[in-house]
């Protein structure tokens, strides 16, 4: 029961935070142009990123899907991790890391939603893939 806990909360949260930053990613915020222009990617990556975390968002609530969207999470918070840590800096306009510790929420809950699924990755999901090729 607590496993079945858990592994709805991350993909509520990992959703919710995705979800709650589409506003300020979409209306062009001050805090979201700033971040795409100092990384070279305003306009088009805003959008592109937002984009992507909304269909990760909605993977996530779709109990069939949810592996596909904690995929898409990790990888998309790896992107964000990685700029914080190598151009933005934790601290973006005197958010106190706030930006910075969404993401790791979001990839550490994207990562459970992975674990839970990895056995039905691996048997079911990568099988079709590697099957097409």
């Amino acid at each position: 029961m607590l496993r079945k806990t858990a592994y709805i909360v991350a993909r509520l949260a990992a959703a919710f935070i995705m979800g709650q930053t589409l506003y300020f990613k979409f209306t062009g915020s001050p805090e979201s142009m700033y971040i795409f222009k100092m990384v070279g990617m305003e306009p088009w990556g805003r959008w592109l990123v937002g984009i992507m975390e909304l269909i990760a968002s909605i993977l996530l609530l779709i109990p069939r899907t949810a592996w596909a969207g904690g995929v898409l999470a990790v990888g998309l918070m790896i992107g964000a991790i990685g700029m914080h840590l190598t151009i933005l800096g934790i601290e973006i306009m005197e958010d106190k890391g706030q930006l910075f510790y969404y993401a790791l929420m979001v990839f550490l809950c994207g990562l459970y939603v992975v674990i839970t699924n990895k056995e039905k990755i691996q048997k079911e999901v990568l099988p079709k893939i590697l099957k097409r090729k």
